[in-house]
Parts: structure tokens; sequence; C-alpha cells
């Protein structure tokens, strides 16, 4: 059947549709909020979805229900909203002033200070009372961990988001009330339409199917994939990069579908870190601190698994872990798919094993083995929401002799792509997994490995960090049988 083409993108602000036919392909949700309707509320603080100063809630259909989830409005374009209900903190207030819960709340605790920050933490403690009427301080960090307070309110603003449900009941709120009604409103917006407008580097295209991207794409290899733009949106904000035309997938299902097999999870390359986190860590327990340490709330929830992997940046957080799980990145141009092995995804710095006109579709993981040690470590200045110095990833599998008969070992940050550590694995197999065996596998790091100094770790440290992880990973795993414990895992683990 022919596609049919619209030429508008078509949203819920708050309470009135939007509906443009003038988008700019790079203009962001930020800029339309405070430029083109002139609320303000939504503040810019870094431009580049770190700060949460910018923090909305954006509404979007899966399966036929509708889910609210707090995202960074300064790398969100406004191309990815067609068919979605944008919700900024001038909506919260009732039309006789009276305030929100949530906002009640930040007053009754004197949780705002300078205030510039405020109205970003307050959207993201709406999306949490939304998802968890009564959190606990571990999940309350977990939300806020993507809004940063520099006049240091941090203990008042917990307080706040411990007392919103003592302040209103959830019930009465507008988004769930009317939850019916918006979905209905959002139903009616999906007309299986491709979406295209403007012209050359500032066209937009938003295909109806994932067939029609695959052929949208074979006729624009040169297009940029936007699925969540925690990447990207930087390439804009920040760099000021002419990255047109762009391709919008966040809205294609059939790109968010997660399946837990016999032998293996598979995660569509739309999948957000959010959505594909109870399965991660319902199989894969050994990532749960990674997870968390995802960016923010907010870019948990924009950005995507298979983007990600798509990118090819050396230090991105989840390519040595799908490594050390022997992952494949299913690929597809037209209506032709092949599978690689993901640590043979990436070739050099930039470059990947994907040629133009062809996506990734989907991320392939095999359940580890019943007797297999895994463990990820993540390195990084903060400890929340920063981008690794190194990232490591291993996994061991010992016979009934205590030798090991399989090993991988890979890392981000060490090298131009994420690289495994094939000396130090030939150094480790066949061995008896014990201290000394470990400290001869240390020596072979620097036959792998000859770490670049940047602002983020000197090649020294790296080289060390490296080296300690698997001491680390060996102590953990080993005849101490040492217990991890951090806030994460006493959290959530």
């Amino acid at each position: 059947m022919e596609i049919q083409i619209r030429n508008s993108i078509r949203f819920l602000l708050n309470d009135k549709m939007i509906e443009r036919t003038d988008v700019s392909a790079t203009e962001t949700l930020l800029d339309f909020l405070r430029l083109d309707r002139k609320l303000r509320g939504t503040k810019e603080g870094c431009a580049e979805g770190d700060c949460g100063a910018c923090t909305v809630l954006v509404g979007r259909l899966f399966n036929g229900q509708l889910k609210y989830e707090s995202v960074n409005a300064c790398i969100r374009f406004v191309g990815s909203l067609d068919g979605c209900h944008v919700v900024t903190v001038e909506a919260l207030a009732g039309a006789d002033g009276s305030l929100h819960p949530v906002q009640q709340a930040m007053v009754d605790t004197h949780a705002s200070q300078c205030g510039f920050c405020t109205p970003g933490f307050v959207m993201s403690l709406y999306g949490l009372w939304m998802q968890n009427p009564q959190p606990n301080t571990q999940e309350i960090e977990k939300a806020l961990q993507g809004n940063l307070c520099r006049c240091t309110g941090y203990a008042a603003i917990i307080r706040a988001a411990e007392s919103v449900s003592a302040v209103g009941d959830l019930k009465k709120d507008p988004l769930v009330a009317e939850r019916a009604r918006v979905t209905a409103q959002l139903l009616a917006l999906k007309d299986s339409k491709r979406v295209a407008i403007g012209e050359g580097k500032q066209q937009l295209i938003l295909p109806a199917n994932i067939d029609d991207f695959a052929d949208v794409l074979e006729n624009n290899p040169g297009a940029t994939i936007v699925a969540g733009s925690t990447d990207v949106g930087l390439w804009v904000t920040k760099f000021m990069r002419e990255i047109g035309p762009l391709i919008f997938v966040s809205h294609l299902d059939e790109l968010r579908q997660i399946s837990e097999g016999v032998d293996g999870l598979t995660l569509g390359a739309g999948v957000s870190y959010t959505d594909a986190y109870p399965a991660i860590i319902r199989h894969f327990p050994q990532l749960t601190e990674l997870w968390n340490r995802i960016g923010g709330e907010q870019v948990r929830n924009m950005g995507t698994i298979g983007g990600n992997v798509a990118n090819g940046s050396p230090i991105g957080d989840t390519p040595p872990a799908l490594i050390g799980l022997g992952a494949k990145v299913l690929l597809r141009k037209g209506k032709i798919r092949r599978s690689v092995a993901i640590e043979d995804y990436f070739i050099e710095y930039g470059k990947q094993d994907r040629s133009a006109g062809e996506f990734v579709e989907a991320i392939q993981i095999p359940y580890l083995g019943a007797d297999d040690l895994y463990g990820v470590y993540k390195i990084s200045k903060r400890l929340d929401e920063d981008i690794s110095s190194v990232c490591g990833a291993f996994r061991v599998g010992l016979d009934e002799r205590g030798r090991v008969d399989s090993a991988v070992i890979a890392f981000g940050g060490m090298a131009g792509t994420p690289k495994r550590a094939k000396a130090v694995e030939r150094a480790l197999t066949g061995a008896v997994w014990d201290e000394g065996t470990i400290e001869k596998a240390i020596a072979a790091f620097s036959d792998d490995f000859v770490p670049l100094t940047d602002w983020r770790a000197s090649a020294e440290y790296r080289l060390l960090v490296a080296k300690n992880l698997l001491r680390r990973f060996y102590l953990e795993t080993g005849g101490e049988k040492n217990v991890r414990l951090n806030r994460y895992e006493a959290a959530f683990g």
C-alpha cells in the first residue's frame, strides 16, 4: 500500500493542540516553549541535558497505553513530538492559582532558594509521584540524578518529595484523572502517515512504520537518524553542526519491542534505558549499578540502547557490557538483514560496520551460563550522571577444576573503540582462577592497550584502573566471595 504523506507535526501542549508546518529539523523543544510560546518556566541551564532546569514531561503512547516521562527539553527536538503530550510547569497550578501538590510540598519544606532550578525539580518530582506515590530516599535520589541545585538545597527537596502524597491525592491529579481523554486525543492523531517537512538540510521525516523507515533511509543514506537525541542533540546545541536532514524514529513501535526468549533477550533499537531496565536486571542483575548510572532519569527516559551502540562512541556505557555478554547487532538495509557480533561492529574510531542506508534494528543478548562469572564497572569523576573514564566488563567461565575455560574482557575508554583485552584473556584461559593467575594476566594489559590522555583521565591512570578492575572482579568472584554493597544495590538489588 502506498504511504500517504502529511506535512505537519501535531501534538498536545498542556491543554492545547499544536499543529505546525514550519518546523526546523533541529528546533529544540526548549526554544519552541520559550521563544514561540513564551512558556519561560522551562529554563535553559547547560543546553546539554545535564542540569535538569529544562525538564518537562512528555506523554507517549505504546501499545495503546499512555506513559509520562521526564525529559530534557534542551536536547529534545520538536520533530520527535508528533503524537505526544508535552506538559510544562505552567500547567500545574490550578485555574484559581492554587498550587499543585508537588509545588505545595516544595513551598512547605522550603525547598526553593534562588528558584532557577525549581521548575525542573518540580517536573521531575511530578513524574516520580505519578509512577511511585510513596518513594523511598534512594528512589527519590535516583529520580533527581539529572537535576542540579547550585544552592545545595537537596535535603529540603528530598523532604518535599517524601511529603507530596500527604499534600495531594494522586487520583485527583489532572494527568491521572484525565488519562482516558488524553489517550483518546493522542490515538486520534495516529493516522499511519509519513511526516515530511522542509527541504534539504532542514528537512525532517517521521516514517510511517519500520518498513517505510527502511525505504526512506535507502533513499536518503546521508540523513541523520534521531532516536533519543541524548547525543545527537549536543551536536546541535554545543557543536552547532549541520546534521540534517533528520529521520526521527522514536515513535516507531516496531523498534520499541522487548522479547525475552528461551536463549536470550532481544531489545529493539528504539528501546530506552528506562523501558529496558526491568528485563535487564531480571536477567543480568550485575548490570543494576551501571544502568542506574547512565545519565540522569531524563537521559534514561530518552536515550536508547540501539543509539548508544549505533553511534560507536569509545566511551559509551553499554558496549563493553554487551561485548562481555556476547551480544549481536541486527542490521537492516531495505529488506535485507544481517547479524554481526557487537565486538566486530566497532571497526575504528568513528567507523562502524554499517553501510550507507543501513540501520541498527535490534540488539540480541544471550543469557549467561549457569556457571559464568560476570561483572561490569564504571569509573567516572562523579558517581552520578557522568561520562566514563573507564568502563570494564568481565565474563569468565570456570570448569569443574576451577580453571578458566573461557574469558571475555572488554573496556571502554581505553582505545578508539570499545575493545576486548585479548592478551589478558589468553593469559587467563586454561589457568586456575586464583590470585597468582590474576597477577600474571595483569602484566598483559600493556599488550592490549595504549590509552590516551584527555581531560577525563591520564593514560597512566586508565591503565592502572583497568588492572585494578580485574583484581576487583577476581576478589568479588574468587575464593573470598566478597560481597559488593553500594547505595544502588542496597536499594534496588
